[in-house]
């Protein structure tokens, strides 16, 4: 029996409120994506990281928007936020200790594998995403039966972290060993009662920057090697 099978007897309606989840978050609008990623240009290698100038170098206190107020003359929509669709969070909040939160979309009810994980061990990695391995990141989002390693679906490689027992992502210029220090769950204000996400406040006890990447000092990372470029 697959793991698939497996958790399907072993909690049908959950699996089943899962698949329906999908469906209404609809997390990729496009049935034929292939279709839709041909029609867009061809990756560049000529976009570069550099630091440059700020748009209005000459900028002053009270200057307001750098556009001439072109922003202002656009109208804003309002959106139900009960419709938007759920997605995990991450952010640095503090440096000393160094701390980091993750959000996860639902309860721990229904808690995705990663969250599970975490809650379980208490223990995880946060590995910066660069642009030489988005599509294998990217794949790592699938929605996998629970016991299903992402690893081998991306083609990722782990390598063997110092505190922790989780690996860490090979191809990450710079990894985060972490350990959990609490978790918040939090509840629906258009569905009282329904748990919509968690939030857990993690510690980074160990990092891990590709040699590379980093300052003699060992206390700068060089955006150029790839930690920042996936946001162009």
């Amino acid at each position: 029996m697959s793991s698939e099978q497996e958790q399907r007897a072993h909690d049908p309606k959950a699996t089943e409120q899962m698949m329906d989840s999908e469906k209404h978050v609809k997390r990729n609008p496009h049935p034929d994506f292939k279709s839709v990623e041909a029609s867009r240009p061809d990756w560049t290698e000529d976009d570069k990281w550099a630091f440059t100038k700020t748009r209005k170098p000459d900028w002053k206190l009270g200057d307001g928007p750098n556009d001439g107020g072109e922003c202002l003359k656009k109208e804003h929509v309002e959106i139900d936020p009960t419709n938007l669709a759920p997605f995990s969070y991450f952010q640095v909040i503090n440096h000393d200790p160094p701390l980091f939160i993750v959000g996860y979309a639902g309860g721990f009810d229904k808690a995705k594998d990663s969250l599970r994980n975490l809650s379980d061990s208490g223990e995880c990695t946060l590995n910066i995403i660069s642009e030489h391995y988005i599509e294998a990141a990217n794949s790592t989002s699938i929605n996998a039966p629970y016991g299903v390693s992402e690893w081998a679906l991306s083609g990722l490689h782990p390598a063997k972290s110092s505190v922790v027992k989780a690996d860490r992502v090979k191809e990450a210029v710079f990894s985060i060993e972490g350990k959990l220090m609490e978790t918040r769950e939090f509840e629906s204000r258009a569905t009282p009662g329904k748990k919509t996400g968690v939030l857990a406040i993690i510690e980074g006890v160990r990092f891990w920057a590709r040699e590379d990447a980093i300052n003699e000092d060992r206390n700068l990372i060089d955006p150029a090697v790839g930690v920042l470029e996936n946001a162009r």
